[in-house]
């Protein structure tokens, strides 16, 4: 059975973001559409097998989606997506889009418990898998877990599992290939409500399973378009190298925004590497660097000479965490360009400042942001129980990019909605005099140290301008006396060799409560540990704090 996805916005605000042009009030296929009749030999993706225009895009997609309506898929159904970076995963977006069904992408590299949840959980009807990805065999896991000897409760509405990549068809499997052959001359694609569900959205937050968020082609290609659109000069099509996975949160501005509201290219790695990733933009020349903070730090660390030094692309675009100052200012110098740090999440809020940067001072608690734009969404403070006036509250957001709803999780829909539409993000922020936003944590990152509160990101953001600091989270540790005490996590800058008590005398320097400092450190050699999706993965990292400093050895005081 399908499930229903209820829109807690009221219908008469949505109308109302259409009318005033904050939404095309067009469904993702008819818009790709547009750009295809419109600039048809144009390239629509370049990935490892080279460039595919608009108008091959467009069939390769058609085929798809003939092929997945043979299989019983139609408007209303949710398609499974686990694919890489490819032409292959832009294509099974557009198809889907054009049967008007609703796409679930999830990043390669998840394994088959999380899969079954989130297939389970949407009531999935098809999937479309990598035959082979890095050693794992997602298709076959697939197709073995949907088998009635598998765990076929979960999966009882999953009919077809399709494999996509080279090697032989795993048992149970249809083929990609199959369905590309299908004739798609009388595919007549469906007209979907603009403010119907289109894609959901999979959060890596710190629920104990991943949360699914509804969005419609006007949230996406509206109000998520219009975050892009600022970001835009003159109007000129965007070229976006994305180094997240479109499977992401953040990816999903590849398809939807990039291609079908924008009319740009995308630049597709299959997988990050930062040597894979500057190549790219010597070679292709993006106008848009689509990535996390980790990721740019790695590129950085790669020394280069000066004739090697890429191309300036018009911003970076860093999501999933803050970017401190000094490395901000590091990135711009050495890629010569904006370095925008899009405040976002797939709960419903977006804000950044623009090529230009948010206005204020970088000093003071939390991340500058920047203003919000009406056209992606109005933010406003929530005061916390028990607050002060002036204390930062909770971020609540609603906008034209507002999702629809939670999917197979009505307890968090009564949670983080409100009988308004309005999204709780969980963040915790306060405005400026001028009316920049400031993001200080999360409510859920929260360390309570003997009682007292201790954000995470306040103290990162510190520690962040220490000279020996390359990257850094901090995360708590249980303690039997305390109930939870604070780890800095760092990755030192090369030759570098930090201690806790410089980094301890760094935040006096800089005013940082003593009970706010970190009483652990944990050095990580390399790189922060990434999650499939593309974000530093605080869950491992805490993991590993709590391994490196057991409670039972932990000092009291």
């Amino acid at each position: 059975m399908t499930p229903r996805f209820h829109d807690l916005v009221p219908a008469a605000l949505r109308r109302i973001w259409a009318t005033e042009g904050h939404c095309p009030d067009l469904d993702l296929y008819s818009l790709f559409r547009a750009r295809r009749i419109a600039r048809p030999h144009d390239t629509a993706v370049i990935d490892a097998q080279g460039e595919i225009s608009y108008a091959d895009l467009d069939r390769r997609a058609r085929c798809l989606a003939a092929g997945l309506a043979r299989t019983g898929i139609g408007p209303g159904d949710t398609v499974g997506v686990q694919l890489p970076n490819t032409r292959e995963a832009v294509a099974a977006d557009l198809a889907i889009a054009a049967l008007g069904a609703v796409a679930l992408p999830f990043p390669v590299g998840r394994g088959g418990r999380e899969a079954l949840s989130l297939l389970g959980r949407s009531g999935a009807r098809a999937v479309l898998a990598a035959t082979e990805y890095r050693g794992l065999a997602h298709a076959r896991e697939l197709a073995e877990l949907s088998r009635p000897s598998g765990v076929s409760v979960e999966l009882a509405a999953l009919h077809t599992v399709i494999a996509a990549g080279p090697g032989p068809v795993p048992e149970g499997c249809l083929s990609l290939d199959a369905l590309l052959d299908t004739e798609a001359e009388d595919f007549v694609p469906a007209r979907p409500d603009p403010d119907a569900a289109a894609r959901i959205l999979v959060s890596s937050g710190s629920e104990a399973e991943p949360k699914m968020v509804a969005y419609s082609h006007n949230a996406l290609a509206g109000g998520r378009g219009n975050s892009l659109a600022s970001l835009l000069r003159d109007g000129t099509p965007p070229r976006c190298l994305f180094l997240v996975p479109l499977a992401s949160a953040f990816g999903s501005s590849g398809t939807a925004v990039t291609l079908a509201r924008h009319g740009g290219c995308l630049v597709l790695l299959d997988r990050f590497t930062p040597d894979a990733a500057l190549e790219a933009i010597r070679a292709h020349r993006p106008t848009h660097v689509m990535a996390v903070p980790t990721m740019v730090r790695m590129m950085l660390d790669r020394p280069a000479a000066e004739h090697e030094r890429p191309a300036a692309p018009t911003a970076l675009v860093l999501g999933g965490s803050a970017l401190d100052a000094a490395t901000r200012e590091e990135a711009r110098r050495a890629f010569g360009c904006a370095v925008v740090n899009l405040y976002g999440s797939a709960d419903g809020v977006h804000c950044h400042g623009g090529l230009a940067g948010p206005a204020g001072p970088e000093t003071g608690p939390g991340i500058v942001v920047g203003r919000p734009d009406p056209g992606v969404c109005e933010i406003r403070i929530a005061p916390l129980q028990g607050g002060a006036s002036g204390d930062a509250g909770e971020i609540l957001a609603r906008g034209p990019m507002t999702p629809m709803c939670y999917v197979g999780a009505p307890e968090l829909n009564m949670r983080y909605r409100t009988a308004d539409g309005w999204v709780r993000t969980g963040d915790l922020g306060r405005f400026t005099d001028d009316g920049t936003l400031r993001v200080v944590g999360r409510l859920k990152d929260i360390v309570i140290r003997g009682g007292a509160n201790v954000s995470p990101a306040e103290v990162e953001g510190e520690l962040s301008s220490h000279p020996d600091v390359r990257d850094v989270l901090c995360v708590g540790v249980p303690d039997p006396l305390m109930g939870e005490r604070l780890a800095a996590c760092v990755v030192p800058r090369p030759g570098r060799q930090p201690a806790l008590e410089s980094l301890c005398a760094h935040l006096d320097r800089l005013g940082l409560e003593r009970r706010k400092h970190p009483e652990h450190l944990l050095l990580i050699a390399g790189d922060l540990p990434l999650t499939p999706a593309g974000k530093p993965d605080r869950a491992a990292l805490r993991g590993r704090a709590a391994d490196a400093f057991p409670a039972d050895r932990t000092q009291a005081g």
